[in-house]
């Protein structure tokens, strides 16, 4: 299972993937279109043309795993352009997962005087 904070790296494949696509589709894509290992245990995600559907790659170390999802409602914030990896925290990726917007998180302000 994926433990955010315990260190997983997470990546988004930019862009539209197939989503007819299985396990050893998208290992074969992440190994052959990305140049990375998909057992590794990294988190790789993926979203087709689609906007309301991601699969979610990774190999917890016993064997590889695949998760869909697919809201009910919306979409999933993708960016579209090109077809490389971008890096994400489990943060990024729990909020993607909730269908909210994971590049611009809100940030609290600091005050600038105690009391």
């Amino acid at each position: 299972m994926i433990a955010p904070g315990a260190g997983v790296r997470v990546y988004l494949a930019c862009g539209r993937t197939d989503m007819r696509k299985g396990m050893d589709g998208l290992a074969m894509l992440i190994q052959q279109g990305f140049s990375e290992n998909p057992f590794g245990g990294a988190v790789f995600a993926f979203r087709g043309r689609k906007a309301g559907q991601v699969k979610l790659l990774w190999h917890d170390g016993i064997g590889l795993c695949l998760l869909s999802k697919r809201l009910e409602r919306g979409g999933f914030v993708w960016p579209q352009s090109g077809t490389t990896l971008i890096s994400l925290s489990p943060g990024q990726l729990a909020t993607l997962l909730e269908g909210c917007e994971w590049r611009a998180p809100v940030r609290s302000l600091r005050p600038e005087l105690a009391g």
